[in-house]
């Protein structure tokens, strides 16, 4: 069984990368910012909580994450092992990480923060179907309409620069001391997020001392 923790600031690609490590080695993606658009998306009591939050470019308080990030892993449906992508956050959420979870490697996506300005202000997202696209990378075909439904994409709520700029505040802040408490361990693999996303990929798996990706046909 394979248990990872994949961190970088927002737009270092955690998302692609956890997906590409996924795919062929039947490892579960475990995604906190997943689970709370869901319930954004669909309307939860939850979900308003956590919109008044990410409204206010504020990251969601330690107690409600901790409980999701339980909760999920509680399902245990992952038996070859998970990647879990926006946790921990903070010395109190890695703490209690490290206490319920023997972790098997840390992957560390580095991403200079023009580039990080750069990815994140050029994402769209379809409201109505979920699906998420980069005015960069991976424009649709159809200039503001989603692909699959045909629906207006927006920009995320948490994607304006004001609040990109609160993120990268915490993240230097909170989520940057977590690295060297994980450093302490000696599992922590710092990865150059700049290349495409297959050679991060392979770089993280020579790392980690995994098998080459190989695409599912």
């Amino acid at each position: 069984m394979r248990k990872y923790v994949i961190m970088g600031v927002q737009g270092s690609g955690k998302g692609t990368q956890s997906e590409l490590l996924c795919d062929d080695l039947d490892l579960v993606h475990i995604s906190v910012g997943d689970i709370f658009r869901w319930h954004v998306q669909n309307h939860t009591k939850l979900g308003a909580q956590v919109r008044r939050t990410m409204n206010a470019g504020e990251l969601v308080g330690d107690d409600l994450v901790e409980s999701v990030v339980r909760e999920r892993l509680d399902q245990h449906d992952w038996n070859f092992g998970f990647v879990i992508d926006g946790f921990p956050r903070n010395g109190r959420q890695a703490e209690f990480f490290m206490e319920s979870y023997d972790i098997d490697g840390v992957i560390h996506l580095e991403l200079p923060e023009d580039e990080v300005r750069r990815r994140v202000l050029s994402r769209r997202l379809c409201p109505n179907c979920g699906m998420d696209y980069n005015l960069i990378a991976d424009r649709p075909k159809e200039d503001g309409r989603c692909d699959i439904c045909g629906h207006q994409l927006i920009t995320r709520e948490d994607d304006t620069p004001e609040a990109l700029d609160a993120r990268l505040r915490d993240y230097n802040e909170k989520t940057r001391p977590v690295l060297e408490l994980f450093r302490r361990k000696e599992f922590v693999h710092d990865i150059d997020a700049r290349p495409p996303a297959e050679e991060v990929q392979a770089k993280i798996r020579a790392a980690l001392n995994l098998p080459a990706y190989q695409a599912h046909a």
